[in-house]
């Protein structure tokens, strides 16, 4: 009687299965990835507004009143729309916009940071966000010295 030998390995459907299930998990991985990303620079956007608001404050209490528009230059660059001028003694690195700015509702042109302030009582920074932070719901954005809130 002939002894048959038992093949040490894995067949090619285990392997298949192995491979199918990796994938799987990868793409699950990868979702979940860009899901944090996108909230992360929706944070971001809300942190940087938060921090020129208190610069802001500062240029304020100094001066009696904020930076009107022709006091800060607004420079489109190509990473977005850079604050400076006078308000960059209160605040010297000063935020820009993180990148994709195309974060559904968000486009290229409502992403940016925009400082708006015709004669120094008041001003307005607005942006926009692609998901819902806190109390605000995805969309355009106006931060303003009595807080933030959606347009």
């Amino acid at each position: 009687m002939k002894k048959i030998k038992k093949q040490k390995g894995f067949t090619l459907i285990e392997l298949l299965v192995v491979i199918a299930i990796i994938g799987l998990l990868s793409t699950l991985a990868t979702v979940a990835f860009n899901g944090a990303r996108t909230k992360a620079r929706n944070a971001k956007r809300l942190a940087d507004v938060k921090q020129v608001q208190t610069a802001l404050e500062l240029y304020y209490n100094t001066n009696s009143s904020y930076a009107t528009t022709t006091e800060i230059t607004t420079v489109v660059t190509a990473v977005g729309t850079v604050l400076s001028g006078s308000i960059d003694t209160f605040m010297t690195n000063l935020p820009t916009s993180p990148l994709p700015y195309t974060d559904t509702p968000c486009t290229a042109t409502s992403s940016p940071y925009r400082y708006e302030s015709a004669d120094g009582s008041t001003y307005t920074i607005k942006f926009c966000i692609s998901e819902a932070v806190g109390n605000l719901t995805a969309g355009n954005i106006t931060a303003h010295p009595g807080g933030v809130n959606n347009d």
